[in-house]
């Protein structure tokens, strides 16, 4: 993480395992002014009765494990929207936000419409965030969330945006992998799943890949990784990208960085509508649904 944070990645978002404990040992060993983010998440899988008491646990517990006074950014997820008990517990956050316990306070995996709910009724600036699956793969957030994004001035923070690591040239040229083989990460069967059943299939994913190592030879040879998070980046509702790292395993800090050097043109743009406008890609908002429905 010292690694990360020298070359500038100064922004880390996770909750899962002892992520929180982790980051918290990291920020604690950090001199004296040195400035980085923890984004973190309150999830509510199960019927929950709201109280004050109830939201305010949860907050401190993730101070406690992050060791500091304030969460830098908490992000919000309520899986049953036939409870509106959302609404309470983001006002309670609203509260603990003007009492100092919280800084920003974003949603993870919200759909449209209750974003626009929850952004009307809490009223502007309280929520800044969303964090939703977006790729070149999952354009879902382009059927309404984009809208709603621009209507009350927040932003998508972005995972998926490499589908687990397909978009990336290690898979170009590269036989259709099994989707239940034992090399695949859990990650990559999710994103390989929606790949073959709800975006397209194979071959047309290799030819996806083929036009953006085309774009990426254009661009000087930047990688099909590179090619694809810009894509995302572009969009003016997003506020930035998620990309997953196994620290010690899997890491590209330095391919990462060649992201902010460029822009796409009209032409990487064209050639990249053109293979999507083979796919189901834009289907996916109803025989998935909206972002997060995935997830409920």
């Amino acid at each position: 993480m010292a690694r990360h944070a020298e070359l500038g990645y100064n922004s880390f978002a996770d909750h899962y395992g002892s992520a929180e404990i982790l980051f918290g040992q990291f920020r604690e060993s950090l001199p004296n002014g040195a400035y980085i983010v923890g984004a973190t998440k309150w999830c509510v899988f199960r019927q929950t009765e709201v109280s004050r008491s109830v939201v305010e646990a949860a907050v401190r517990e993730r101070m406690a494990c992050m060791r500091t006074t304030t969460v830098d950014l908490l992000q919000f997820h309520w899986q049953d929207y036939s409870d509106k008990g959302y609404l309470t517990a983001l006002q309670i956050l609203q509260d603990l936000q003007n009492e100092g316990l919280i800084s920003a306070v974003g949603l993870c995996n919200f759909d449209a419409m209750r974003t626009d709910e929850i952004c009307a009724q809490l009223g502007p600036g309280f929520i800044v965030s969303n964090q939703a699956q977006f790729s070149l793969i999952d354009t879902r957030p382009l059927h309404g969330m984009a809208d709603v994004c621009e209507r009350h001035n927040l932003k998508l923070l972005t995972y998926g945006t490499l589908c687990g690591g397909f978009l990336a040239d290690e898979w170009l040229d590269q036989p259709e992998p099994d989707l239940y083989s034992g090399a695949l990460t859990p990650s990559q069967r999710k994103y390989l799943d929606m790949i073959l059943k709800a975006w397209g299939n194979w071959t047309l994913f290799q030819e996806l890949l083929v036009v953006l190592r085309g774009i990426g030879d254009r661009h000087g040879g930047l990688s099909i990784s590179n090619i694809a998070t810009r894509w995302v980046l572009d969009h003016p509702f997003v506020g930035a990208v998620i990309i997953g790292v196994r620290l010690g395993v899997s890491e590209h800090t330095d391919d990462n960085d060649r992201v902010f050097g460029f822009m796409l043109n009209e032409e990487d743009n064209r050639d990249i509508e053109a293979v999507q406008a083979l796919s189901k890609g834009h289907q996916m908002i109803t025989t998935i649904g909206d972002c997060g429905a995935e997830y409920r």
